[in-house]
């Protein structure tokens, strides 16, 4: 079956998601959001699981730490995910939680032996307590930590080849990271393993305001940027089409607005792309 491109859902869009009927829509919902016994949001999820497939993505595993995943966390997920069924599961690369105190934030971390060796581990615990295979998505990148014995590439690769989990390649990441670190996003996107991407996510950035130190924020606030469908087709090309995820968290435009991306994504994915 041919991947389709899917939609970051937003409950102000419900009854146009539950309305739609655009062909292969799906939608991604935050995992977090939901790991609850009951209310309208889970009653939400659920009536939009009856009419589109759903990919649940989590923001809070913190698999990168050196501390084991909280058992309450993945025991809410895997309810969640045994009560919705979804494609796909995913988190980041990325640490929240140490010594028992948890931030909101993707927090980087030297790429050493010792970091793969913890966060293959803490991958192997939560894919044995959902029962699925987990995606692991590459963050965004603002600062060059000391200490790296290994590219971002080379560690997503390994710990594939080490788990059977599978890969997010956010494309906006690698260009927004790509910006603030100084690499060549081609080569980035080149380096890592096709067989084991998933799903590709794409969403739009900001300039820091800033100006002694300019970056790229990863918003999800904006449309996604030219530069960002460029390298998106051309990692189709080079690893043929994947499901492929639009987000937008900040300034949410009307539903319409965000099908249109969903269309040019489909473009890209099924070689119909000349405006691209």
């Amino acid at each position: 079956m041919q991947p389709t491109a899917g939609l970051g859902f937003k409950m102000e869009h419900l009854d146009e998601a539950l309305a739609s009927r655009d062909p292969g829509l799906w939608f991604e919902v935050h995992a977090e959001n939901y790991m609850v016994d009951g209310g309208p949001r889970l009653a939400a999820l659920a009536a939009l699981r009856a009419t589109h497939p759903i990919s649940i993505h989590g923001v809070g595993l913190s698999i990168a730490s050196s501390d084991r995943p909280c058992p309450n966390h993945l025991a809410r997920l895997k309810t969640l995910c045994d009560r919705i069924d979804p494609m796909l599961v995913s988190d980041h690369l990325a640490w929240q939680r140490w010594n028992g105190v948890h931030v909101s934030d993707f927090l980087p971390f030297p790429r050493t032996r010792a970091a793969l060796a913890h966060t293959v581990t803490n991958v192997t615990i939560v894919q044995q307590a959902l029962g699925r295979r987990l995606l692991v998505e590459n963050p965004s990148l603002y600062v060059d930590l000391p200490g790296h014995m290994m590219s971002e590439a080379e560690f997503l690769n390994e710990l594939a080849d080490a788990t059977g989990c599978g890969l997010i390649l956010d494309v906006n990441n690698v260009y927004v990271s790509a910006s603030n670190l100084g690499f060549d996003a081609i080569q980035a996107l080149r380096a890592i393993n096709a067989d084991a991407v998933c799903e590709i996510h794409l969403a739009g950035h900001t300039a820091d305001a800033d100006a002694d130190f300019p970056l790229l924020i990863d918003t999800h606030g904006a449309p996604i940027a030219e530069a960002v469908w460029t390298l998106y087709a051309g990692l189709v090309d080079r690893i043929g089409p994947r499901p492929t995820l639009i987000e937008r968290d900040d300034d949410i435009p009307p539903f319409q607005t965000l099908v249109a991306e969903r269309h040019r994504a489909h473009a890209v994915l099924t070689g119909q792309r000349a405006h691209v």
